[in-house]
C-alpha cells in the first residue's frame, strides 16, 4: 500500500497560509472590489465637504443676516422640519435591520450629500455605511434601493391625490402652466405608479408587509414636512392666515413633484398670486428659509465631523 504524503508532511513544508488557493487567480477581482469600495465612504465625504465650502462662498449673508429669526419657536419647528426626513428613515431602517440610535447621523449624512452635493449620492454613502456596520442577512442594496424609489412612489402618491383635491384651483388659475404639462404630468406619475406595481417581484426586493411599512413613513413625512412648512411660514409671516400657508404649502409640495413641468419656480410663483398677501415679502422669506437650510447643512456636516474625529482620537 502506498504511504499518504502528508503524513511526513511538517509546518515548514506547509504553504504560508497568505497565499491565495490555487483555483482563484492573485488578482482576485471580488477582493480588488472590496478594496476599491473601502474608499467610496470617504470619497464622498470629501466631496460633500467640498461642496459645503462652495455652499459657503455662494450664500447670500446679507439676506440670511437680514432674516435670521429670533423667536426660539420658529427654530424648534425649522429644526423638527429638518430632523423630519433623517427620522422618517432612521424608523425604515431600524424596522428592517434594527440599525441603533447613533444611525441616525449616516441618515442626516445621506440628506446632506442629496441637497448639496448629488441627488442620490446620499444613498450610496449610506449604502457603504450599512455595509461595514450594520449585520444583516443579504445585501443591504436591495432595502436601499426599496426605500429610494418608494419615496419616489410616496410622492407621486400624494401629488395625485393633491391634485384630485386641488383639481379646481388649477382648472380655473392654470398655475403657470397648461393643461398639456398637466395630463403628461399625471400620465408620466401613473405609469412609473403602476410599472412598479406589475413589476414590483423584478424591481423591489423587500417583503410585501415592509414595503407597505416604507410607504406609509414616507406618506406621513410628506405630510408632516407640509403642516410644518405651513407653521413655519405662518409663524415668520403672521398677518397671512395660518390656512392660506398650510394651502400654499401644499400647492408648493404639488408644483415641486409634478414630473414634466419646466416652469416650476413661475408656477409657484402664480400660486403667491392666488393666494394674495405681501408676494414680494413672502419670496424674500422662502428664499432666506432655503439659506436657513444650506446654512444648517453646513453647520451640522462640519459638526459631525469633528466628532468623528474625535471619536478616532478616543479610539486610537
Amino acid at each position: 500500500m502506498t504511504k499518504p504524503v502528508t503524513a511526513d508532511l511538517t509546518p515548514a513544508d506547509l504553504p504560508p497560509a497568505d497565499l491565495p488557493p490555487a483555483d482563484l487567480p492573485a488578482s482576485n477581482p471580488v477582493s480588488r472590489w472590496r478594496r476599491l469600495s473601502a474608499y467610496i465612504g470617504p470619497a464622498i465625504s470629501v466631496g460633500i465637504l467640498g461642496g459645503a465650502l462652495w455652499q459657503v462662498h455662494e450664500l447670500d449673508w446679507h439676506t440670511l443676516v437680514r432674516y435670521i429669526p429670533t423667536s426660539p419657536l420658529i427654530w424648534l419647528v425649522l429644526g423638527v422640519n429638518y430632523l423630519s426626513g433623517p427620522v422618517g428613515d432612521w424608523v425604515i431602517f431600524r424596522k428592517l435591520w434594527k440599525i441603533p440610535a447613533d444611525g441616525i447621523f449616516p441618515l442626516i449624512k445621506k440628506m446632506i450629500g442629496n441637497q448639496i452635493l448629488l441627488s442620490y449620492v446620499g444613498e450610496v454613502y449610506f449604502y457603504d455605511w450599512a455595509r461595514r456596520h450594520v449585520k444583516m442577512e443579504g445585501s443591504p442594496f436591495g432595502a436601499v434601493k426599496d426605500v429610494a424609489i418608494l419615496s419616489a412612489m410616496a410622492g407621486y402618491v400624494m401629488t395625485l391625490i393633491m391634485l384630485a383635491i386641488a383639481w379646481p384651483y388649477f382648472n380655473h388659475y392654470a398655475f403657470g402652466f397648461n393643461r398639456r404639462e398637466i395630463y403628461g404630468s399625471i400620465g408620466v406619475m401613473l405609469v412609473i405608479g403602476l410599472a412598479i406595481t406589475f413589476l414590483r417581484n423584478r424591481i423591489l426586493s423587500l417583503p410585501r408587509k415592509d414595503l407597505v411599512f416604507v410607504l406609509m413613513v414616507h406618506m406621513v413625512r410628506l405630510i408632516v414636512n407640509t403642516v410644518l412648512t405651513a407653521v413655519l411660514w405662518s409663524l415668520m409671516l403672521p398677518a397671512v392666515p395660518f390656512a392660506s400657508w398650510l394651502m400654499l404649502s401644499t400647492g408648493r409640495l404639488l408644483v415641486t413633484r409634478l414630473p414634466v413641468i419646466p416652469n416650476q419656480e413661475i408656477a409657484f410663483a402664480g400660486a403667491l398670486a392666488l393666494f394674495g398677501g405681501p408676494v414680494n415679502q413672502t419670496l424674500q422669506m422662502i428664499t432666506a428659509i432655503a439659506l436657513f437650510i444650506t446654512a444648517i447643512h453646513i453647520v451640522v456636516y462640519m459638526a459631525m465631523l469633528l466628532l468623528d474625529l474625535a471619536q478616532r482620537e478616543r479610539n486610537a
